[in-house]
């Protein structure tokens, strides 16, 4: 079976092809020359292709690069070369709570995406997702770099809401599965093995790499000024505006309510010590090279 991933050169989508020969993937990506705007181009690659995984997303917009370019007029332009192309599935990676109307043009554009491929009339499989992380994440990465730097991390919001990690590996194992057929015409939620707050996520980490973390109370809209600061000035932004309205309401339930996978396929491991020593980039903290303007 042939499969095409979009966002191939991306954090999930380099996981994913990692599980497939080489010879059986066609990776669609930026780096590849092949754009999400090019309907000819992505008919090309998804030419002898059974399935698409669609993993092409963005946390925050840079230049061209917006959320209707990205999320939903690249999903109409994969969901019609796909067509073109003769591709029997495609199976989407969205976001947990993904939902309209919310004030959120993250949540929005990936709503929108959800329903482009719900009613495309094609085979389809829609994971919404929370938060994944393992080797090249924005997660145990950021976090640990965070602890390195300074030893004083902010809560989003006086009172946490909580999250459920995925690891990266058990998301993998949920799109083979998609791929092979197994979640046909389904939107399902994935979360985690383990609940737990932020400030439990960081203070793990930390404990992994040595440190000692002060973590501390904060409103939202102070992390929301961090995040928009961050955006401007780092190359990849600490905490991006996305990410900042994720963590304020919290990441363990699907909205709206999505069903759950099937018991056989849904992630059990818990944010472990071993799960965080797979993730962590190498040590240090974040430096001069992280900046945008650095050269």
């Amino acid at each position: 079976m042939k499969i095409a991933i979009t966002g191939g050169a991306g954090f999930v989508g380099r996981h994913l092809a990692e599980r497939f020969d080489a010879a059986d993937i066609v990776t669609v990506s930026r780096r590849t020359g092949v754009d999400l705007e090019d309907v000819e181009a992505l008919t090309e690659a998804f030419a002898r292709c059974e399935v698409v995984a669609h993993c092409a997303g963005i946390n925050r917009e840079i230049g061209q690069q917006t959320y209707q370019k990205v999320h939903i007029d690249g999903t109409r332009t994969v969901i019609e070369a796909a067509r073109r192309a003769g591709v029997t599935r495609i199976v989407m990676l969205s976001f947990l709570r993904a939902r309209p109307d919310c004030g959120s043009p993250y949540h929005e554009s990936k709503w929108a995406a959800e329903e482009l491929l719900r009613n495309s009339g094609l085979d389809y499989t829609i994971l919404k997702a929370g938060m994944i992380y393992g080797h090249g994440d924005h997660l145990v990465d950021h976090v640990s770099h965070s602890v390195q730097t300074i030893p004083l991390f902010a809560t989003v919001g006086f009172h946490e809401k909580p999250i459920r990690p995925i690891p990266v590996s058990e998301m993998v194992d949920v799109l083979v599965a998609s791929i092979e057929g197994k979640l046909p015409k389904s939107t399902v939620a994935v979360t985690g093995g383990e609940e737990l707050m932020l400030s439990e996520v960081v203070h793990r980490v930390a404990r992994v790499v040595g440190r000692r973390v002060a973590v501390v109370p904060s409103p939202v809209w102070f992390i929301r000024i961090v995040a928009q600061l961050t955006e401007w000035t780092m190359k990849v932004p600490l905490i991006a505006k996305a990410q900042a309205r994720m963590l304020a309401e919290g990441v363990s339930e699907a909205a709206p309510p999505t069903p759950d996978l099937p018991a056989e396929l849904r992630p059990k491991l818990p944010f472990s010590v071993d799960q965080i020593e797979a993730a962590l980039p190498p040590r240090g903290g974040f430096g001069v090279s992280d900046l945008r303007l650095a050269r």
